[in-house]
């Protein structure tokens, strides 16, 4: 767990901002769920032989009342509870979006953090693949608004549960007859979730891996053509895309489309979003059956993905920087500054005195594009000076208190 301080603070506000206009663009509303929830919501929603549920949820029994609770681990869960509990659908669909801290202790590697940040969507109530397209095309929309271009995408349909029933037999049939080739965590999930083994990062099991039968074989008629309608629509949008059958995803709530968006600049774990339908997690978790699609984002691991690529923003730097030669004049400053700020501009005040030598550099050190020096001659006249600090060849210039209103054009920041 970390400490995010300015002025690295600043790239995530200006991430965050970045997300909340592209929610807008697509009508998401924000939700808000606990940090904290009852750790059962997790075991049936995640899976009890996932990776989260058995080692990185942190779990703990309330010393009030001896309810187990969890730190949530993952935004998707939460959401679906509190829409069950509200009815929320009782007038349709929702498009939801969330931002905030999850819980899991994994391994640190980079990027990754006991507390991280993830961003997420959640589109509950529509079934059709139009939908899947949407909030994949939408992810497109947020690597292009943050100036990333080094992502891909790599989709594959879970199909439904007599049909994953199908592909699991003939994956543990494929398994036992070369058990002598499974690792250790690939024989305790033989028969509790072989799907898993296919997401295995261990090199030894890869040509095994490879040679398993394919989900895909055992679609029915509609989950490919929800499949196929899904890609026909990132065509027309000109979306490229690779069909992973290894795909699998780390919960056990997803069926049908599932996906991931990955870049080779992170090391081995490259994966930066993913997602997918989980028609089946309304009713999972206590409500009337819903469709129901999403991803989530590791806030962390994104912003470094826009470091590395060089998109990161400019830190953000005051429009003025107010310089006090006399502490006598700080109602007048204080007024003036207040008035500024109120009109929409950033102004820096200079705060424990010193020399105006040392407060014309704090002031260049700050950024601001300009000085106002409240100076004892200038406020006898009624006036500021307003000294350009980035502009060599820009003349200073007197402005009158009277007029701080109409300072706006001379002092904002382009």
């Amino acid at each position: 767990m970390n400490d995010i301080l300015p002025p690295d603070s600043a790239r995530w506000e200006w991430f965050e901002d970045t997300v909340r206009r592209l929610m807008r663009r697509y009508a998401y509303q924000n939700v808000r769920t606990p940090i904290v929830e009852h750790t059962p919501l997790f075991v049936r929603g995640l899976g009890e032989v996932t990776d989260i549920v058995e080692k990185e949820m942190y779990s703990f029994v309330d010393s009030m009342n001896g309810d187990p609770l969890t730190l949530r681990p993952e935004g998707t869960a939460g959401v679906v509870r509190a829409m069950v509990e509200h009815n929320a659908l009782y007038d349709g669909g929702k498009r939801l979006f969330y931002i905030g801290p999850m819980f899991r202790h994994e391994r640190p590697q980079r990027g990754r953090y006991r507390q991280f940040h993830q961003v997420g969507v959640e589109a509950l109530g529509y079934a059709g693949p139009e939908v899947d397209a949407e909030v994949i095309l939408m992810c497109r929309a947020l690597w292009q608004d943050l100036g990333l271009g080094e992502v891909r995408l790599d989709i594959n349909s879970l199909g439904q549960a007599d049909e994953r029933r199908a592909h699991r037999a003939a994956l543990i049939a494929h398994f036992e007859a070369n058990a002598e080739l499974l690792d250790e965590e690939a024989r305790r999930r033989l028969h509790s979730n072989p799907l898993r083994i296919l997401d295995t990062k261990n090199p030894a099991m890869q040509p095994l891996v490879e040679a398993a039968p394919q989900l895909m074989g055992y679609l029915g008629e509609a989950s490919l053509k929800h499949f196929d309608a899904l890609r026909a629509m990132l065509d027309a949008a000109g979306q490229p895309y690779r069909i992973n059958p290894r795909l699998v995803r780390g919960m056990d709530y997803y069926n049908l489309t599932v996906f991931e968006w990955v870049t080779d600049k992170l090391g081995a774990q490259g994966t930066i979003c993913g997602g997918g339908r989980y028609d089946g997690l309304m009713e999972m978790v206590g409500g009337k059956p819903a469709p129901g699609i999403g991803w989530g984002m590791g806030i962390e691991r994104v912003l470094d993905l826009v470091q590395q690529l060089g998109a990161s923003p400019p830190a953000p730097v005051p429009d003025a920087y107010a310089i006090v030669p006399d502490a006598a004049a700080l109602p007048v400053v204080i007024r003036t500054v207040e008035a500024l700020r109120a009109a929409g501009l950033a102004v820096q005040l200079h705060v424990g005195g010193g020399s105006m030598k040392s407060q014309f550099k704090r002031a260049d050190a700050s950024g601001a594009r300009h000085a106002l020096v409240f100076g004892g001659d200038e406020l006898a006249r009624g006036e500021v000076a307003v000294k350009p600090l980035r502009d060599a060849a820009a003349a200073q210039t007197a402005q009158a208190l009277a007029d701080v209103a109409t300072w706006g054009p001379l002092l904002r920041t382009p």
